[in-house]
């Protein structure tokens, strides 16, 4: 890795990192480092982590993003990106979405994996994925992009964390047997009203294919999926913003309801 390269991971994750800090959107890193690959882009995820850790945040999993077959279309890709997810990015059952500590809220449910063996790629199958779970759970995400008006090319959202914000966990949990996750719906209600409706085969066709994706797409960078770890497995619907006064319920068909308000 060049010299360039290396001044380039550390002045964008300061930038992103103070952006996150201070509430405040930005252009895209590419406006201003054009050369911006996915790899470097990586880096840059990885090194906005190593500085959230030195200030005491504790890394306890992964996010995928644009695992929807549309917005990888859009994107111009044919597989999701991978995120990092710390302790400080949990937001407890029953508190408010944080509107001071974040830019532009967008909430979307996911289907989330705990861990229960380490899993690491290359060549991770789906079945195998699966078998590594230990409990499956409904969640929401509030995203947050650093970039205004969520305007963004692929190595800019990759070196932004995969616009990522704060996480809810259900309250059920349940082991995959139980469960044909490519079928396990969800209902997302703003302010009393459905605005969309999901199944876990948005996500990649099933949510185990986002997992074993995200195991050989880390195990290329060696790096694995922990024991223990939360996935998070990408949106089954389009994110919607999340206001002061919105109110948002999601209803799983097997996993439980959660209900947020925007402040």
């Amino acid at each position: 890795m060049t010299t360039v390269d290396q001044t380039l991971v550390d002045e964008a994750a300061t930038v992103l990192l103070a952006c996150e800090d201070a509430c405040q959107d930005r252009h895209p890193l590419t406006d201003d480092w054009p050369q911006l690959n996915l790899d470097t882009a990586y880096l840059v995820q990885d090194e906005t982590l190593a500085r959230r850790l030195a200030r005491g945040e504790r890394l306890v999993g992964v996010k995928l993003g644009l695992t929807s077959r549309a917005k990888q279309q859009r994107m111009g890709i044919d597989s999701p990106l991978t995120a990092w997810l710390t302790d400080a990015m949990v937001l407890p059952v029953g508190v408010p979405v944080p509107q001071d500590a974040l830019i532009h809220p967008r909430v979307e449910p996911e289907i989330v994996f705990v861990l229960g063996e380490r899993l690491q790629g290359p060549s991770i199958t789906a079945a195998r994925a699966l078998c590594a779970v230990e409990n499956v759970y409904g969640g929401v995400e509030i995203i947050d992009s650093r970039y205004r008006d969520f305007r963004f090319t692929l190595p800019d959202v990759v070196a932004d964390n995969a616009s990522s914000g704060r996480f809810v966990l259900g309250p059920v949990g349940r082991i995959p047997d139980q469960l044909d996750l490519s079928l396990e719906a969800c209902l997302l209600e703003i302010d009393g009203t459905v605005v969309d409706t999901a199944t876990g085969a948005a996500v990649q066709g099933h949510p185990a294919e986002a997992l074993a994706l995200a195991a050989n797409a880390l195990g290329r960078r060696g790096k694995a999926l922990e024991a223990g770890w939360l996935v998070l497995t990408g949106g089954m619907t389009d994110a919607v913003p999340v206001r002061p006064t919105t109110s948002v319920k999601v209803d799983f068909t097997h996993l439980g309801t959660i209900s947020l308000k925007g402040q």
